[in-house]
């Protein structure tokens, strides 16, 4: 079997959790916390960065800290995780979708711009599968209409945005608050973990009271608001430590694997490969996706369930958040349609392609795709 994520573990990880376990610090306190937190927000201009249990976890402290509640509007892509649409569910707000481009697969300035209303109160740009969203437009827009800007850079962690005055900036540095998430197949894992990230020290100071509880200053078990426990482990923090310590590595096998994958199948006339660059960023290639051209007459599920004939590991592309039978229920989005992201949903899919791949297994599934996919 090639699964379709193996995370790379080949640095200091069991050396830092074995002295998380010899000095006891293995809960949420811990010199390991405050060590990951400074290195990214460091590594990416961050004045605060506050660690979480998960990506899910970083998504409900932005809306906290943002106080962003009932009555309020919050545009998110459709074609997304679910996390992000129900992190604004949960604060009672409303999840306004959009639709994306077919060639990055990520939500556009011109569709967020369609959308906005006096309830809206946030954009939540999320970088799908190693693109960035192009931010500048965003940014500009969010500053038109005094909106936040929640900056999703779950999958590109590492990633860097070429603003429009050429400056290059990293993801998780281009809104009012980031977020990152540590799951297995990120570049950086903790197992499960995330990161809040912003340089507003009032929202900085409510994510921490948020993950924590909203324990009273001065006065435990006292509360003012109701919170989460959302702390990240001293233990994961070690992992995400010496995960980060081999970030630059991760990010330049994943595109050793993009760029072979794309070598071997140029020539496929069936299938639609990602962009390798576009003027604002170099793929990173979180993910391998591929969506199949219309005129083959089967879809996604189909193509995986031939590919896993053969061992080979796969995943579908999101569902659309407007398609989601949890949110119909809720009697939202009736009748609206998003063509693009509807087609993605059906026809993409993405193959192996975690930081332990070789290239032999990397040739193997290409060989296959070009077999299977006809």
């Amino acid at each position: 079997m090639i699964p379709v994520n193996t995370p790379h573990l080949g640095g200091n990880e069991a050396a830092y959790l074995q002295e998380c376990i010899e000095t006891g610090w293995i809960s949420s306190e811990g010199p390991f916390i405050e060590r990951f937190e400074s290195e990214l927000a460091r590594y990416t201009g961050r004045k605060h960065a506050i660690a979480v249990c998960n990506g899910s976890a970083a998504l409900d402290a932005a809306m906290i800290a943002l106080q962003i509640g009932p009555g309020d509007e919050v545009i998110i892509p459709t074609m997304t995780i679910i996390s992000c649409a129900q992190a604004v569910v949960h604060v009672g707000a409303t999840p306004v979708v959009v639709d994306c481009d077919a060639d990055t697969w990520n939500m556009t300035a011109e569709g967020v711009e369609a959308v906005i209303t006096p309830r809206t109160k946030a954009i939540m740009a999320v970088h799908i599968y190693g693109l960035p969203v192009d931010m500048s437009p965003i940014l500009a827009l969010a500053e038109k209409h005094g909106l936040y800007v929640i900056e999703d850079a779950a999958e590109v962690i590492g990633q860097e945005y070429k603003m429009t005055n050429g400056e290059a900036q990293k993801c998780g540095s281009l809104g009012d608050i980031s977020t990152f998430s540590f799951y297995p197949n990120k570049h950086i894992t903790t197992g499960e973990g995330g990161m809040v990230l912003t340089d507003d020290d009032a929202l900085a100071a409510r994510c921490r009271s948020a993950r924590n509880l909203f324990f009273k200053s001065g006065r435990r078990f006292v509360h003012d608001e109701l919170g989460y426990n959302l702390r990240m482990t001293n233990m994961q923090a070690a992992m995400g430590v010496a995960q980060f310590e081999r970030l630059d590595w991760a990010i330049q096998r994943k595109r050793e694997i993009g760029h072979l994958y794309q070598e071997l199948l140029a020539d496929h006339p069936m299938i639609q490969l990602p962009l390798p660059n576009t003027e604002y960023a170099e793929n990173i290639y979180w993910v391998f996706g591929m969506v199949l051209n219309d005129d083959i007459g089967f879809d996604a599920d189909e193509a995986m369930a031939r590919l896993g004939k053969h061992q080979i590991g796969t995943r579908p592309f999101f569902w659309c958040m407007h398609e989601q039978p949890v949110f119909r229920k809720m009697g939202l989005y009736e009748g609206l349609k998003c063509p693009v992201a509807e087609r993605l949903a059906r026809r993409g899919f993405y193959v192996p392609s975690g930081l332990a791949l070789t290239d032999k297994e990397i040739y193997e599934v290409a060989e296959t795709v070009k077999k299977e996919i006809r």
